[in-house]
């Protein structure tokens, strides 16, 4: 409903509307010429109106140029506080980008996780339950352990499954919980083409990790370096601290790193999180301050594949890891 006053309010504003847009027009033209271009004007202004005002009667000497250093002076207090709101509207402007596109980032990152952990788990599992239902009849023992494991493997996971967090960051002692009952699994069922070797402190297993990163690189290194090889290898995973950094390593005694093969594995089903995954959740955790790289084994090293993962050390307080176990 409307008011007689709500109406004059109205025609009020519409009337000194196109005033309001001239002048903010001319702030905003004063604002993009330089200082030395508006001096250069305002002294053309002043011999102007000094040239028009000697034409006009004596007693009106005074009016131009005094109307004119007004103008100037104005002119100077308007593109003065001008540049200072468009400096912070383009701030505003470019903060609310980048927060838009980072958000963005976040939820595409999310999804590419949740997608693949929908992926690789269903996978895993069912190639394991086929592996336990044949070993029943074969050698139930085994399928004992590997039922054991998968049921660790299951415990460990579980709390985890819906998590689509891309920013999650855990402890690696949540991490090794996973890991382990997986290599497990996959021992029994590559038996001695598989060795095993950990080289992990049990001090550094409160140290800060991302979510299921780790497990990862150990996916990889068996879908793309253990498992194609006739006669197996070895999987070595290490953790140290240098230099302030947590390092994990996962190296592999597998077929090989073929770099082209690598850049797809973001996109490939099966294929874990994928390398680039692991990038960018590190650059949206913590900025430059951690890394990743994926390389070959130098000849002198052997054959193989070394995946390093780098990040801040830090020790998840006691009572987050109560939380989380």
């Amino acid at each position: 409903m409307t008011t007689p006053n709500s109406n004059l309010i109205s025609s009020t504003r519409s009337k000194w509307q196109p005033a309001k847009d001239a002048f903010h027009a001319y702030g905003r033209w004063l604002v993009s010429i330089s200082w030395k271009l508006f001096f250069a004007v305002a002294f053309v202004l002043i011999m102007a109106a000094g040239m028009i005002q000697s034409w006009l009667p004596a007693q009106k000497e005074d009016f131009l140029p005094q109307a004119a250093i007004l103008v100037i002076l104005s002119s100077i207090v308007i593109k003065a506080s001008y540049k200072q709101q468009i400096q912070a509207e383009e701030k505003a402007s470019a903060a609310t980008y980048l927060a838009e596109a980072e958000q963005l980032k976040r939820q595409l990152l999310e999804a590419r996780l949740s997608a693949m952990q929908a992926q690789v788990e269903p996978h895993f599992l069912f190639n394991t339950l086929a592996s336990i239902d044949h070993l029943i009849e074969t050698d139930p023992p085994r399928a004992s352990l590997m039922q054991k494991s998968l049921i660790a493997l299951l415990r460990a996971t579980l709390p985890s499954m819906r998590e689509t967090n891309a920013s999650t960051v855990r402890y690696l002692g949540q991490e090794l919980a996973v890991i382990r009952p997986y290599l497990d699994i996959q021992k029994m069922r590559m038996e001695d083409r598989l060795q095993i070797q950990w080289d992990v402190p049990e001090g550094l297993k409160s140290a800060e990790m991302p979510h299921m990163m780790v497990l990862s690189l150990v996916e990889n290194a068996f879908k793309h370096g253990l498992e194609p090889k006739a006669e197996g290898g070895t999987l070595t995973l290490r953790a140290e601290v240098m230099h302030g950094n947590l390092v994990v390593t996962v190296r592999d005694t597998g077929v090989g790193f073929y770099p082209d093969e690598a850049a797809g594995l973001s996109a490939q089903p099966g294929n874990g999180f994928g390398l680039q995954n692991i990038r960018d959740r590190l650059a949206l955790i913590y900025g430059d301050q951690a890394s990743f790289s994926i390389r070959a084994m130098e000849p002198f090293e052997g054959s193989g594949t070394l995946a390093k993962l780098t990040v801040p050390y830090r020790v998840v307080p006691l009572e987050q890891q109560a939380l989380g176990a």
